[in-house]
């Protein structure tokens, strides 16, 4: 693997420089002297920054792209062998990096890299910490997976020794990181166009437990099922949480206000009981909450700090987020695709006011849907109404007969009244015709499905 000398900065290229995650690392990588450019489909407020501090972005998929002043180059894991600028890149002989490797060799350059990783939760999980460190004016570095509004981004470059990530394990990225602390907030099915089944994502965890150098630390959800067969013969320290006090911690006497904001009494070794009470809603959050609780402890940073930092965390960009309203009606987006997640944030909207709960859900890969059908099916009857947009393809192509048609019978085979438009443009005029005032809208997905909700608060 081709080793980046951070001591001496070069020129390095992006291939998909537009996601999440990606730019992130440019802008870190940018921060550190190094010249950084990149390419990306299209234009987009994440490319815009980029450009807005100094980064060279370039649109569309061009081998001309790829000049010879271009020393390493890192590639987003949706780019394919027959992608033109790989291509060019190989002709070259210009090394090049995964995403996931530039993030493991950045992390090896901090004292204390802590990654989070799970099949759900990540990206609020870490932004709920990033919150405690700058709280407790630990000046850290921080690359998250979503908008952080404190921050005004996605990522923040800090001069301490403090780096903290999201770890994802599709394709199994999360085994090229390095860090010294771990937290496993959860393991499901999921990314199936790449994990056989539940004992293949249960391995790669287990793998990722076993990054953890013997004076680290792991911090692991005890719900999770036969947990103990990812932590079993570690030589880190193992924290566990989650329901109950067979746990180190845990929380009890949840309970939600008028806006389903959660409140509860956290349990943690060597301490007395104490009061949290959070600014989002879910008793998912709740447990995210503990979570993070954890390892501000393990770190060393004051309950004060910690429990300050939480009272004041807002979430982040698209995880139960208020976008606004319109005719009464109040309209909300989240990220959720997986059925659990699905399943945690309607549940959470149960406290929140509302007359009619509306779903607009967008389905994300043909791989998911299909993977888990009935599952969608189910955690969607937890809305009052239902309306599917066509599924978002993401990385996929359409080779597996599969479509939001299907979808929508399974819910009414559940007696869900649902309904599917194959436009937004579509959806759109249903939903501004059928919601009345006191109706809570959610607009759901992976995808791009929050535009319909823009353009309902646009009218």
């Amino acid at each position: 693997m081709y080793q980046i000398d951070f001591k001496h900065p070069l020129s390095v290229y992006f291939v998909g420089i537009g996601g999440i995650s990606m730019s992130g690392l440019a802008e870190i990588l940018h921060h550190a002297g190094f010249t950084v450019s990149g390419s990306d489909w299209r234009s987009s407020p994440i490319t815009q920054a980029l450009e807005h501090k100094g980064i060279r972005v370039v649109y569309g998929e061009d081998a001309s792209h790829i000049t010879d002043d271009i020393d390493c180059a890192v590639l987003t894991s949706a780019v394919h062998e027959d992608n033109l600028e790989f291509t060019a890149i190989r002709q070259k002989g210009i090394p090049y990096l995964s995403r996931a490797q530039l993030l493991g060799q950045i992390m090896k350059n901090y004292e204390i890299p802590i990654a989070v990783s799970g099949t759900h939760g990540k990206t609020t999980t870490t932004s709920m910490l990033s919150e405690i460190l700058l709280q407790a004016d630990t000046d850290p570095t921080l690359s998250i997976g979503g908008i952080l509004k404190s921050i005004g981004g996605n990522v923040r470059v800090g001069k301490s020794g403090y780096f903290l990530t999201e770890a994802c394990e599709y394709t199994n990225s999360f085994l090229s990181l390095f860090p010294k602390i771990g937290l496993i907030l959860n393991v499901e099915e999921d990314h199936l166009d790449f994990f056989n089944d539940l004992a293949d994502i249960r391995h790669s965890f287990r793998q990722f437990a076993q990054l953890l150098p013997q004076d680290g630390a792991l911090v692991i959800n005890g719900d999770i099922d036969r947990y103990q067969e990812l932590t079993e013969n570690l030589s880190c320290r193992i924290v566990t949480y989650g329901h109950g006090a067979k746990y180190d911690y845990y929380a009890d006497d949840i309970t939600y206000d008028d806006h389903g904001n959660a409140s509860f009494l956290l349990h943690s070794p060597d301490r007395e009981p104490g009061h949290v009470t959070l600014q989002i809603p879910g008793e998912h959050n709740v447990y995210n909450a503990v979570a993070a609780v954890a390892i501000a402890d393990l770190l060393g940073i004051s309950r004060r700090d910690t429990l300050s930092a939480l009272g004041c965390f807002q979430g982040t960009a698209r995880r139960f987020e208020y976008k606004g309203s319109f005719n009464g009606i109040t309209i909300i987006d989240d990220y959720a695709h997986h059925p659990t997640e699905i399943t945690a944030t309607l549940t959470a909207a149960q406290n929140y006011p509302h007359r009619t709960l509306w779903c607009v859900f967008q389905p994300h890969t043909y791989t998911r849907t299909k993977a888990f059908m009935k599952e969608f099916a189910q955690a969607l009857t937890l809305a009052d109404r239902v309306v599917l947009t066509d599924i978002y393809a993401a990385r996929e192509k359409d080779t597996l007969g599969i479509s939001s048609r299907d979808l929508q019978a399974a819910l009414q085979a559940l007696g869900r009244e649902c309904d599917y438009f194959p436009s937004f443009t579509e959806a759109q005029k249903f939903l501004s015709e059928n919601c009345i005032n006191g109706d809570l809208l959610i607009t759901m997905g992976a995808g791009d499905v929050q535009k319909i909700g823009a353009s309902l608060l646009e009218k």
